[in-house]
């Protein structure tokens, strides 16, 4: 039976996923297939895994990279550290499916970020509170560097709300992330409330979207001066190290 994995989320019109790992079929002989699984609501998971049982791993992407938590039956330790998955692997080699669920999300902000960071910038503002910011946090705190939340509904007194970001607070952090999906497909001419004119050429901005390849948070800091790299690599990196977990977690 031809395997199948597949991305689960809502929405997928703008991921590449699929067309990254079946290219590596193609080329490996690898009898297997990724498809894009758009769930309107993640109660609709486990039926689907049982109705399909040639599916024996899954991305996750927004909006249910923390609530895909609840539906697992194992966490790795640091997918329950960050609170967040992004890869499942489906186990049907016992009498019930069981669900293990990794973070390769972290890894993937992770060698995004290494190669442009430079010892002057040592915090960051994330723009967003979900699973992905969760992923770059941790990623962030494995670099070494300082973090601050931001979210358009603060809940908690350590993240900061988008009236916050003063002018003078944006030039004090280096490294800017929009970890939300302001820029995405339906959403690309939109983008997060920032004083971009505070902007300078010492900044260091990042988006995780990679469809479009620039977003208009990226294009508002590119025209500042500012280094700017979007979510491809993420992506890519990511991937390699989704692959690698189910083809060496079964």
């Amino acid at each position: 039976m031809q395997r199948i994995y597949a991305l689960i989320g809502k929405p997928l019109g703008h991921s590449l996923s699929a067309d990254y790992f079946n290219d590596l079929f193609a080329t490996q002989g690898i009898d297997a297939r990724y498809v894009l699984q758009e769930l309107s609501d993640l109660s609709l998971l486990i039926p689907w895994l049982e109705a399909t049982p040639a599916v024996v791993g899954f991305n996750v992407t927004s909006p249910y990279k923390v609530a895909i938590c609840d539906y697992l039956d194992e966490i790795d330790a640091e997918a329950r550290y960050v609170g967040a998955v992004n890869t499942v692997v489906v186990d049907r080699s016992g009498s019930k499916m069981r669900l293990r669920g990794f973070n390769t999300d972290v890894q993937g902000v992770v060698e995004s970020l290494q190669p442009l960071l430079r010892p002057e910038l040592q915090h960051a503002l994330i723009l967003g509170t979900g699973g992905a910011a969760h992923a770059v946090a941790q990623a962030l705190k494995r670099l070494g560097r300082d973090y601050t939340l931001v979210s358009r509904s603060p809940e908690a007194a350590h993240i900061l709300s988008y009236e916050a970001l003063t002018p003078a607070l944006i030039s004090e952090s280096g490294i800017l992330i929009n970890a939300t999906p302001l820029g995405m497909e339906p959403l690309v001419t939109e983008r997060p409330q920032l004083p971009y004119e505070a902007i300078t050429p010492q900044h260091l901005c990042m988006d995780l979207i990679y469809n479009p390849e620039e977003t208009r948070f990226l294009k508002a800091c590119r025209e500042q001066g500012a280094t700017t790299i979007n979510g491809l690599k993420m992506l890519l990196v990511q991937a390699r190290y989704a692959w690698h977990i189910w083809t060496h977690k079964q």
